[in-house]
């Protein structure tokens, strides 16, 4: 039987709207508001939005369950996968001392937690997350912060923050490059867009980011070293984008914002060296952050041996996100699984297509390619140079899944939600009230791909999601369809530290568990402001002149 998705049952977009927005609601205010367990909020948001998409939309139950049945099987593989397999590393740099010699050998850069903090949570995280996407970025750096020193909600926090300049352009320009093929853009026109949006928040992120952290004072104190690091991410980031193309943007960013910002403090370092690992103002996690430790003497044999794994890591990351790799593993492995009751038995309506289209749904069981295998052998290979035995590393993946365990649980039933909410439609209402804006939409629709991100937790899926309503409300209101569909990805990008599954996986890497809301809370205001501040000046690209003569028509 066909189901026809319906954005507005009821006749009244208000109304239509504010139930579509329940399942969220349910979910945020459960974990942020009122504490409960974020496995627990998860599972009452899911229930929320099978009811709604049943009772409100007229979803088909069975449509409704074998939805967020496929969201859950994504939720596994690749997300859970991801986190599971770094926490693994992770467990095993620290069980042998390794984190401590790491911790040492950074403070050989700098022992000033802001200049630790830019290199990890902005350079080192654009890195990976160009690489590999899907939360990779997040559960390293996170991982690496809390090793270090930093308090939870720090390292958390703060390594989202830092993880949003770069989301647009991740895994390869995967979002991008998605926008392009399904919704018919010219991909190095939607690409050099984008291009001439976010390099001016590559440059403010890294500012955002200290303050955030430590205050405007101590912000202040280090600017030439923040502007150097936003510089040396900006501009490369503009020139790859705009005269090369999407795949390797944050991958020579990343790593030209890293040699720049470890060259420069060679020759420069802060007259004042800022110690504390917690955040300046209430930070709850405070009283579990780690003091500096004493300066060791390590042997250059200990410090290779030390950095190895994470040096494997990056290599299998990086290879791992290539496509012809991806292509050779997936010819090899990667069974199909029809969703039977589900697949083409949808059709997605206008506005948001401009045909009747049916909504896929087929599994890939995509094992050998997924990052997260990726990231499990390179910790396997970690863990017999660190000399560990073979039952002592099957030990330790035992007891790190066991560790994690709710954490894999939350992310199956929010990326159920999430599957649940697009398959149900109710995400396109959504999406629509904010299409219905006139002239303010430049702002608005780029607040649309802000929600598109935070409830899906994908700048690709919020691209798939409401690029082709972007590129229709633009010809309708005589703008430039470049203009807004770039501005989705740029505007989704804010959304990507408020995300359930980014805060899951941060929560996780940081061992901070049962304070998803915490961090929600922390993050939240950076990211509406955020998300607000690319809005605006997507408006002026619209129509204020000079900003006007940057959109590509």
């Amino acid at each position: 039987m066909i189901w026809n998705q319906v954005y507005d049952p009821f006749g009244n977009m208000v109304i239509s709207t504010l139930l579509a927005a329940i399942p969220v609601v349910v979910m945020l205010v459960a974990l942020g508001f009122m504490h409960i367990k974020a496995h627990i909020a998860a599972g009452l948001g899911l229930l929320a939005a099978v009811a709604v998409a049943v009772f409100a939309y007229g979803m088909p139950m069975g449509m409704a369950g074998t939805a967020a049945m496929y969201g859950g099987f994504t939720g596994l593989l690749p997300i859970g996968w991801i986190v599971l397999n770094i926490i693994f590393l992770q467990q095993l740099a620290e069980q042998n001392g390794s984190f401590r010699i790491l911790q040492a050998s950074l403070s050989g850069i700098t022992d000033d937690r802001r200049l630790q903090l830019l290199l990890i949570a902005f350079c080192f995280g654009a890195f990976f997350e160009g690489a590999a996407g899907f939360g990779t970025p997040v559960a390293v750096t996170a991982g690496i912060l809390i090793g270090l020193g930093f308090s939870p909600l720090a390292a958390s926090g703060l390594s989202l923050i830092a993880n949003t300049a770069p989301v647009a352009f991740g895994a390869l320009g995967t979002p991008v490059i998605t926008l392009a093929k399904v919704h018919g853009y010219d991909l190095m026109e939607v690409t050099a867009m984008i291009g001439r949006q976010l390099p001016f928040f590559s440059l403010l992120v890294p500012f955002w980011l200290i303050w955030a952290f430590a205050g405007r004072k101590a912000m202040m104190e280090i600017w030439p070293a923040i502007l150097v690091t936003g510089l040396s991410f900006a501009i490369p980031q503009y020139l790859v984008s705009n005269f090369i193309g999407p795949e390797l943007v944050d991958i020579i960013a990343a790593i030209v914002s890293m040699v720049s910002l470890i060259l420069f403090l060679r020759v420069w370092q802060p007259k004042k060296i800022w110690t504390s690992p917690s955040i300046k103002g209430h930070d709850s996690s405070a009283h579990e952050a780690k003091p500096p430790v004493a300066s060791e003497e390590y042997t250059k044999q200990q410090l290779v041996q030390a950095w190895t794994p994470w040096a494997i890591l990056t290599v299998f990351v990086f290879v791992w996100g290539l496509p012809p790799v991806k292509t050779f593993l997936n010819s090899l492995f990667a069974p199909k699984f029809v969703m039977e009751g589900l697949h083409n038995l949808i059709m997605k309506m206008p506005p948001v297509v401009p045909t009747p289209h049916p909504e896929s749904a087929v599994y890939v069981l995509n094992l050998l390619s997924a990052t997260g295998t990726g990231i499990l052998l390179a910790a396997i290979l970690g863990a017999l140079i660190m000399k560990y035995k073979p039952m002592e590393i099957v030990r330790t993946f035992g007891r790190t899944f066991w560790l994690v365990r709710y954490s894999l649980l939350t992310i199956v039933l929010m990326l159920g939600l999430g599957t649940l909410t697009r398959y149900s439609g109710t995400d396109t209402t959504l999406g629509l009230a904010f299409a219905n804006s006139g002239v303010f939409y430049p702002f608005f629709g780029t607040l649309m791909g802000w929600i598109g991100v935070a409830m899906t937790g994908s700048d690709t899926a919020s691209n798939v999601l409401f690029g082709g309503m972007q590129r229709v409300a633009a010809e309708q209101l005589g703008l430039s369809p470049n203009l807004m569909g770039a501005a989705n990805s740029s505007g989704g990008v804010m959304g990507k530290m408020i995300d359930a599954q980014s805060i899951v996986v941060a929560s996780t890497a940081t061992r901070w568990f049962n304070h998803e809301g915490d961090i929600l809370r922390y993050v939240f205001f950076h990211s509406i402001a955020l998300a607000c501040l690319v809005g605006g000046f997507v408006t002026l690209q619209a129509y204020v002149w000079p900003f006007t003569s940057m959109v590509i028509h």
